[in-house]
C-alpha cells in the first residue's frame, strides 16, 4: 500500500460515511429504521441487496471454492438454472411476502400461525443468525491483516496492541455508526454506493487477471492437478469431497426452498415500493450470479498460477512460507488468497481492491447487524409487552440491540478457530432456522391447509438435526476426547464416530437432511388434525382487503404467459427486461441438459472431451462473461442512480405512520 492506495481507501470511506449520515433525518420512525419507509426502487434494491450478500466472508468462501474446483463449479452451477428461472418469473415468496406488509419474517409467522410461534421463530432465527454471523468479523479481519501484511502487534500510547482484535473493532464500529445514523435507509443507500464501487472494481480486476496472466499459463496451472480433481472437466471430480455434484444439487434445491428464509438481510424484504418492484428486484438479482461472481474464479486461479507455476517460483517463495505458517488446513485455505493479493496486485489496483473489500465487509456488517437486532427486538422482546412502546423508546432499543450483536460477534470471533470450510459452517448454522423456516414460509404463503402445528413440527425437526450436526463437525478435538471420557479407543468409540462423520459428511449434506425432515414434519402435522382453510386473501391484502397504493393483480390469470407469471403488471420495458434476464439462465440450462448426456456418451464411447478442448471453451466463456459484466455494470449503475434520486425526492414528502411499527392487529 503506497500513498495513492491509502488516498483511495480514505476517500472511499469518507464518501461512505457521508452517504449514511445524510439519511439521519429520515429514520426517526420505526418504519424508516426497519423498512426504509418502503420507498426503494428495483435497481436500488438489487445493487444494495447484492452488496449485502457479497461480504468479505462470502468472497473468501467462493475463493476457497474457486481454488479447489475452478471452472467446473460453473457447469454444475447450471443445475441452479431452473430454480433461478422459477424465482425470477414468479417472484416466488418475495412477491407474496411483500403483499403481507410484514416488516420481519416472524411478524408474518404471527399473521399466519400464532403469536407463540412468532416468538419461537424469532428466537430460533436470532440464535441461528448470530451463530452464523459471529465468525464474519474474524474472517474479515484476518483477510485485511493478511492482505495488508500488518504486524501481529502495534504500538499505541506506549502499549503493545494486538492487531487482529483492533481491526475487528474498527470495522464493527464503522458499521454500527452507519446503522445508528440512518437505520435501513442508511444501509440501503450505503450498500448501493458500495455495490457500484465494488462492481466496477471487480470487473477491473477480472480484466487485469486475463491480461496479466496468459491463458496458456492458467491452463498449465489447472492441468497440474491430479485426476479426479479437475478444474476444467466437470466430469473429473470423482475425488472432490466438498464441492462436488452433490453440493450443487443441494445448492439448487436450497435456492428454491430457502428463498427469503435467511434473515441476514431481512430489511430488504419489506423495503420495496410495492410488490411488483420487489419482484423486479428479485428478477434482476440473478445477474449477480452470472457476472459479478466471475471474480471468484479468476482471482483464485491467478493465485494458484502464482503459487504453483514454475515461472513464478522465485516470486512466490515467501508467500508459500506465509501460507504454510497458518496453524490449520482450514486457515491456510482461508488466508491463501488475501496473502497472495497483497503480493500480486500493482499500485493503484491494490488500493481499489482494499477499498472494495472494505465496502463488502461494511455492507454485510450493516445488513446483518440491522437484521439480527431488528429480529431480536421486534420478534423476541416486543411480543411480550402488553403496551406498545413509543417510537423513540423502540428506536433506542433497536440501536442497543445493534450494539449488543456487534459485541457478541466480536467476542465470538476473537476465540473461534475455523475447523471446516466456511461454506459448510455457513450452511449448517443457517439450517438451524432455514430448514424449518423454509417449510413454514412456503406452506404459509402458498397453502390454505398449513397449520401452526405443522410449522412447529418443521422447526423442531430442523433444529433436531442441525444443532447436533454443528456440534459434531465443529467441536474441537479436545472437547471430543473429554466427552468420550475414559472409554477405550476403537472403531465404536465416541471419538471414532465423531471423526467418521467429519471425514464423510459435509455441513451442506446435513443441512439438506434437515430440510427434508422439516418438510415431512410440516405436511404430516398440518394434515394430521384435519384440513383447515386459512384466509390467504386477507393476509395478502387482496380483493376486499387491498391496500391503496400497492400493486396487485387480483384477477385470475387468463393467458398462458400470465399463468407462467408474466401478469398484467409486466408492461413495456418490464416485459423486455424480464425476457432478456430469463433468456440467459434458460439458454445455459438447455446447454447443461443437452450437454451433460452428450459428455457422458462421449466418455462411454472412449472419446471424451479433452482438457485442451475444455480449456478453449472456458477461455471463450470467460471473455464473454466479462463483456456482459461490463454492460450490466453500466446498466445497473444508471438505474440505481435514478432510483436513489427518486428516493431522496420521495423522502422529502413522506410522512410516516407512527402505528406502523411491526405489531399485528
Amino acid at each position: 500500500m503506497l500513498p495513492v492506495d491509502w488516498v483511495i481507501v480514505a476517500g472511499f470511506l469518507a464518501a461512505l460515511a457521508w452517504s449514511g449520515w445524510s439519511m439521519r433525518g429520515h429514520s426517526g420512525s420505526v418504519s424508516g429504521f426497519l423498512s426504509a419507509n418502503r420507498l426503494a426502487g428495483r435497481y436500488l434494491l438489487t445493487v444494495s441487496y447484492n452488496m449485502a450478500q457479497v461480504g468479505v466472508i462470502t468472497l473468501v468462501w467462493y475463493f476457497q471454492l474457486g481454488y479447489d474446483v475452478g471452472f467446473t463449479q460453473y457447469w454444475w452451477g447450471y443445475l441452479e438454472g431452473p430454480s433461478l428461472i422459477l424465482l425470477a418469473v414468479t417472484g416466488w415468496v418475495i412477491y407474496r411476502f411483500r403483499e403481507t406488509r410484514a416488516m420481519t419474517l416472524a411478524q408474518f409467522f404471527e399473521m399466519r400461525y400464532s403469536k407463540r410461534f412468532r416468538v419461537f421463530g424469532g428466537v430460533v432465527a436470532f440464535v441461528s443468525g448470530i451463530l452464523n454471523y459471529a465468525i464474519f468479523p474474524g474472517v474479515t479481519a484476518r483477510f485485511f491483516v493478511a492482505m495488508l501484511g500488518l504486524p501481529d502487534h502495534f504500538g499505541f500510547l506506549g502499549a503493545s496492541v494486538p492487531t487482529f482484535p483492533a481491526v475487528m473493532a474498527a470495522l464493527l464500529a464503522f458499521a454500527v455508526f452507519m446503522v445508528f445514523a440512518g437505520g435501513m435507509l442508511a444501509v440501503l443507500v450505503t450498500d448501493f454506493f458500495q455495490g457500484v464501487f465494488c462492481f466496477c472494481t471487480f470487473v477491473t480486476v477480472c480484466w487485469w487477471v486475463l491480461l496479466r496472466f496468459p491463458w496458456l499459463q492458467l491452463e498449465e496451472t489447472m492441468l497440474m492437478l491430479p485426476a479426479g480433481k479437475s478444474m476444467l472437466n466437470p466430469l473429473g471430480l470423482q475425488d472432490e469431497q466438498n464441492f462436488n455434484v452433490v453440493y450443487w444439487l443441494i445448492s439448487a434445491f436450497t435456492l428454491f426452498y430457502a428463498c427469503r428464509a435467511w434473515q441476514g438481510d431481512q430489511g430488504y424484504n419489506s423495503a420495496a415500493r410495492d410488490a411488483h418492484e420487489a419482484r423486479m428486484g428479485q428478477l434482476l438479482n440473478g445477474w449477480r450470479y452470472r457476472t459479478l461472481m466471475l471474480v471468484t474464479v479468476l482471482v483464485p486461479l491467478a493465485v494458484r498460477a502464482f503459487l504453483t507455476h514454475p515461472e513464478h517460483a522465485a516470486a512466490s517463495a515467501g508467500l508459500q512460507e506465509m501460507i504454510a505458517a497458518q496453524p490449520t488446513a482450514a486457515l491456510q485455505a482461508e488466508m491463501r488468497v488475501p496473502l497472495a493479493l497483497g503480493v500480486m496486485l500493482p499500485t493503484g489496483l491494490v488500493g481499489l481492491v482494499v477499498a472494495a473489500m472494505l465496502g463488502a465487509a461494511i455492507s454485510t456488517d450493516e445488513a446483518y447487524l440491522h437484521s439480527w437486532a431488528s429480529i431480536f427486538v421486534q420478534d423476541v422482546v416486543l411480543p411480550f409487552r402488553k403496551r406498545p412502546m413509543s417510537p423513540r423508546a423502540q428506536l433506542l432499543l433497536l440501536k442497543a440491540a445493534v450494539l449488543g450483536v456487534a459485541v457478541f460477534a466480536f467476542l465470538f470471533s476473537l476465540h473461534w478457530q475455523p475447523g471446516e470450510y466456511i461454506a459448510m459452517y455457513g450452511a449448517l448454522t443457517g439450517s438451524i432456522f432455514v430448514a424449518g423456516g423454509g417449510a413454514a414460509i412456503i406452506g404459509g404463503l402458498y397453502t390454505r391447509w398449513g397449520t401452526a402445528g405443522g410449522a412447529w413440527a418443521a422447526m423442531l425437526a430442523g433444529i433436531g438435526i442441525s444443532v447436533p450436526g454443528l456440534v459434531v463437525l465443529n467441536a474441537p478435538t479436545a472437547w471430543v476426547e473429554a466427552m468420550a471420557g475414559p472409554e477405550p479407543a476403537g472403531p465404536a468409540s465416541v471419538a471414532a464416530a465423531f471423526n467418521w462423520v467429519r471425514a464423510n459428511v459435509t455441513g451442506m449434506e446435513l443441512s439438506f437432511v434437515a430440510m427434508m425432515a422439516s418438510c415431512v414434519g410440516y405436511v404430516g402435522a398440518s394434515l394430521a388434525g384435519g384440513v383447515r382453510r386459512f384466509d390467504l386473501d386477507r393476509m395478502l391484502h387482496r380483493g376486499a382487503w387491498r391496500v391503496e397504493g400497492d400493486a396487485a393483480a387480483d384477477d385470475a390469470p387468463r393467458t398462458f404467459m400470465e399463468k407462467l407469471g408474466f401478469d398484467r403488471q409486466y408492461k413495456g420495458w418490464d416485459r423486455f427486461v424480464a425476457y432478456v434476464t430469463l433468456a440467459w439462465p434458460l439458454a445455459f440450462t438447455l446447454l447443461f441438459v443437452a450437454g451433460t448426456p452428450w459428455l457422458l456418451w462421449r466418455r462411454a464411447e472412449g472419446e471424451p472431451v479433452t482438457d485442451a478442448q475444455w480449456s478453449a471453451w472456458w477461455q471463450g466463456w470467460s471473455w464473454f462473461i466479462l463483456a456482459a459484466s461490463t454492460v450490466v455494470m453500466v446498466w445497473f449503475t444508471v438505474g440505481g442512480i435514478r432510483d436513489y434520486l427518486r428516493l431522496r425526492r420521495d423522502l422529502r414528502d413522506f410522512r410516516p405512520d407512527a402505528s406502523d411499527d411491526g405489531r399485528v392487529g
